[in-house]
Formats: C-alpha cells, sequence, structure tokens
C-alpha cells in the first residue's frame, strides 16, 4: 500500500507501507508521544487498501480533502476512497 502526505513538511511525498491495515498515526512510535501524522482517508480495492492518507496535525478535515479531491487520488489508484473516523 501507498501512504500519501498530505501538509507539513513532506506535502505531497509518498512511501511504501507494509501490512494489511496503515497505521493510524505516521510514524507510529515517534518517541516522544507526539504523532506528526494522522490517517484520513484509505483507498480500496475490493478487499484491499491501495492507498493510505496522511494529514499533518492541526490541519483542518475540510482542507485535507479538498486537497485529496484536487490530487484525485481514487482515480489515481483505481479504488474507492473511504473516510477514517477520528
Amino acid at each position: 500500500m501507498r501512504a500519501l502526505f498530505v501538509g507539513g513538511t513532506v506535502d505531497n511525498s509518498e512511501l511504501d507501507l507494509d501490512g494489511g491495515e496503515p497505521p493510524v498515526h505516521y510514524p507510529e512510535n515517534t518517541g516522544g508521544g507526539t504523532p506528526r501524522y494522522r490517517l484520513h482517508q484509505v483507498g480500496k480495492q475490493e478487499d484491499a487498501i491501495a492507498y493510505a492518507v496522511y494529514a499533518a496535525p492541526g490541519m483542518p478535515d475540510e482542507a485535507v480533502a479538498r486537497i485529496v479531491d484536487e490530487r484525485d487520488y481514487a482515480r489515481r489508484f483505481n479504488a474507492t476512497p473511504v473516510e477514517v473516523e477520528h
């Protein structure tokens, strides 16, 4: 699965994630106890997750949704977007 980042110092960056489920925070363990990025959306292809969108802390949900729509991740990965409950 591909991790996609919105906002912060790594805006518009990507990396591969191993495993079947994306972590709620990335990175999972920062050592300081404060997560840098929070999971906002996953893109599903049947039963698999194709991508996971992480946003910088403090970013309004509306701004994240607008950017994700502009970048059109669902079309790019041919996946169905699913919002993650916080």
